[in-house]
């Protein structure tokens, strides 16, 4: 599966990736934005596209319409009823957070037989449908000026960026957002319904879902059943609504037709999708920085965490169901972490970062009217600098200041602090339109939270955190800690105990009562981590007012370093593209196999036959014996295709995609959903940084093989019916 963003992130890291730019000597590369197509249309249509760009670049038209973020994942309306198509490892958190040790969904799989059976998704699911898209570069740049200090400009920027949200969200229903691109040369409103009545219609088990699992994860061939479908629903009124048994299917103004007919070997085929982001174009000392130091030592953390969950969560019990969603995601990290590292020395990525970047200054140096570049370049350089150093600072005491119930603390004070003042004063994530999500992640915790496993963890991160030399630790929190009597663990292992013991906030209850309690509670109470938290609040403003200092520099560096690149790419013909944000992007190329080293040959389509091959029996490849018995009897229905001779299963393509693209619709060259994008091959994970078109490919689910695990295995052809088929090729 397409890495996650499960992993807290050290602080700032995310400003470090400001840019991409292509080289578009292969037209597969480029995760363009949809406006961005009729740019592009040659090249589309040379491609084999037989949609008007110009519908692609319209995200309320057909068939951008019918795509939706499912915040973290991307999802399509298959049906005029709501019905929604993703991934199976985009929808497990809610098959796991209604599984128990007696009904085991994520084992045995779910199948609602009609509306009245669908499960409610986990708390905070949501459904986002775009509804209108505005540039406001205008109005951010206007809020902003050059006599501002760096903290002045920063809290211009969010104060504009809020009015913004605010005056779009007055109409019900609508969450909207401020995204920038080019590093802060534009900005745009994104106005997305809402959609908070999410259920579980249908899931294959895990033995389809996540067939090979994570030794299979990144490797092909494949041949994993990576989709399930959610509904969404919304109030009798037709307005989004909290769940309620009144609510009703939600009618989207567009859905896509689902093919059987499926694509062959060659074919033209796009992606749509939220990607989540790219590193194309990051400058040297942010490649070093990841593969010299934070790759290497997330690889290391995450081989410890894995173990400690495991020892402390033992396979089939409660707790273990309770994390299996965590483990996956840490797993799936960590293979993502090894296919970064052999990819970068494989491509010589430092060194071909270096000869860019000399070529740049080249450029930059080579004419008058360029130079004024030149010190642009080594401001964002300093910038750099600065902002690695201080990950690297922040990464041990980010690990040991993430137990569940110490964030849940954190979180609570931080809200009554900021409930002292005006709604449109506070910080983002604490503002009224914030609080639902605030109350569900409160509540989510329970299902996925186990007091021995969370103490396993935090033990983990305090071994890695009490390593570091005295100027990589905070003060405040190895007092609270105590950490300086606590050399010997079990010394250290029976306080971090008593945490567990005489904390309430193990209870969802008492969780959700403090969401209400004045500051001056939280500063007279006796539960520890409630102590902790406040004894770390002011270490954790400091930090943050360190961070909007950095950002207000940097959003007056990064677009001026962009206008540079953007200058130098143009000047050689070259088209641009921003680096992924999570907003919606297309990306198309075909289907198509490759080599991607001497004497290992990848065909373009996986058969059923190749499960059959694989199956030992044993978790994770324990196919289930119905559909052993049909491959055997090479019962394909009506879905086998000629060439191959069985129903694919997945199939590659040249695609350019990464965290976030999974669940993205795969389409024909008319808009007819084929597949379901949902990982890319091990060769190719290291395209977030430096595409090469020898190696990208991404995996697809085929929507042959979908249709044939609805019909033919799950008893799930009422969905099938529901949906609109076609066999137009």
């Amino acid at each position: 599966m397409q890495a996650s963003g499960l992993l807290r992130c050290p602080r700032r890291v995310a400003v470090l990736a400001v840019a991409a730019f292509t080289l578009p000597a292969y037209a597969v590369e480029g995760m363009w934005m949809p406006e961005q197509l009729p740019d592009i249309e040659e090249q589309l249509e040379e491609a084999g596209m037989r949609i008007d760009p110009e519908k692609l670049a319209d995200l309320t038209a057909f068939p951008m319409g019918a795509v939706i973020s499912l915040g973290g994942c991307t999802a399509s309306f298959v049906s005029p009823n709501g019905l929604v198509v993703t991934n199976h490892h985009c929808a497990r958190g809610s098959v796991q957070f209604n599984s128990s040790e007696d009904n085991n969904l994520l084992v045995d799989g779910f199948v609602a037989r009609n509306t009245a059976g669908e499960l409610p998704a986990a708390p905070g699911t949501r459904v986002y449908v775009t509804t209108r898209v505005e540039d406001v570069t205008g109005k951010v740049e206007a809020a902003a000026n050059e006599r501002m200090t760096p903290r002045e400009r920063f809290q211009a920027i969010e104060d504009t960026r809020k009015a913004l949200i605010a005056e779009c969200e007055t109409g019900e229903g609508f969450r909207c957002q401020v995204e920038k691109f080019f590093g802060g040369a534009s900005y745009k409103l994104i106005e997305r319904l809402e959609i908070r009545d999410v259920r579980i219609a249908y899931a294959p088990g895990d033995n389809i879902g996540r067939y090979g699992g994570d030794e299979d994860n990144w490797l092909w061939p494949r041949h994993t059943g990576d989709f399930a479908f959610y509904r969404a629903y919304v109030g009798p009124d037709g307005n989004p609504a909290d769940y309620s048994e009144d609510n009703v299917p939600y009618r989207p103004a567009h859905f896509l037709k689902v093919s059987r007919a499926g694509l062959d070997a060659g074919d033209f085929v796009m992606a749509a999708g939220y990607p989540g982001t790219t590193r194309r174009y990051a400058r040297l000392a942010e490649v070093e920085y990841a593969f010299d130091w934070l790759y290497p030592t997330w690889h290391r953390l995450i081989t410890d965490w894995v173990a400690a969950i495991e020892s402390a969560a033992p396979a089939g019990s409660d707790a273990r169901i309770k994390y299996e969603s965590r483990l996956a995601g840490l797993r799936n990290f960590q293979k993502n972490t090894e296919g970064q590292l052999a990819g970068a020395e494989r491509v010589g990525l430092a060194e071909r970062r270096a000869l860019r970047e000399a070529e740049l200054e080249a450029w930059v140096g080579a004419a008058g009217a360029r130079g004024r570049y030149a010190s642009t370049f080594a401001e964002f350089d300093g910038l750099i600098d600065e902002v690695t150093a201080d990950a690297r600072q922040d990464f041990w005491y980010d690990r040991a200041t993430s137990p569940q119930l110490l964030g849940a603390a954190q979180r609570l004070y931080r809200l009554a602090v900021e409930r002292t003042k005006p709604d449109a004063e506070r910080e983002s994530g604490f503002q009224d339109r914030d609080m639902a999500f605030f109350t569900q992640r409160l509540q989510v915790i329970d299902r996925r939270f186990d007091p021995v496993v969370d103490k396993a963890e935090w033990l983990l991160f305090l071994d890695g955190y009490q390593a570091q030399p005295e100027e990589q630790r905070v003060a405040a929190f190895d007092a609270a800690l105590r950490l300086d009597d606590a050399d010997d663990r079990e010394v250290l292992a029976a306080h971090i105990g008593d945490f567990y013991s005489a904390t309430e906030l193990g209870n969802v209850e008492a969780r959700l009562a403090w969401m209400e309690r004045p500051v001056a509670d939280f500063e007279a109470s006796d539960d520890p981590f409630i102590r902790l938290a406040v004894a770390l609040h002011e270490h954790e403003i400091a930090d943050e007012e360190e961070s909007k200092t950095f950002e207000g520099r940097m959003s007056r560096i990064a677009p001026a370093y962009m206008d540079g690149v953007i200058a130098y790419s143009e000047s050689k013909g070259q088209a641009v593209y921003p680096d992924a944000n999570s907003t919606l992007r297309v990306t198309y190329g075909s289907v198509y196999g490759g080599s991607p080293k001497d004497g290992l040959i990848y065909e373009p389509f996986t058969r059923l036959e190749g499960i059959t091959e694989k199956d030992t029996g044993r978790e994770p490849f324990n196919a289930p014996a119905s559909q052993l018995e049909l491959i055997a009897a090479k019962d394909y229905g009506r879905y086998g295709l000629a060439s191959i001779g069985s129903v694919p299963v997945n199939f590659l393509t040249d695609l350019d995609s990464t965290g976030g693209n999974s669940g993205s619709a795969t389409l024909d060259a008319d808009g007819n959903l084929v597949g379901l994008l949902f990982d890319g091959t091990i060769e190719s994970v290291n395209s977030d940084w430096d595409f090469d078109p020898r190696t990208t490919r991404s995996i697809h689910v085929d929507s042959r093989y979908m249709l044939w695990i609805m019909e033919k295995i799950d008893e799930a052809g009422h969905l099938v019916d529901e949906m609109t088929l076609t066999t137009t090729r």
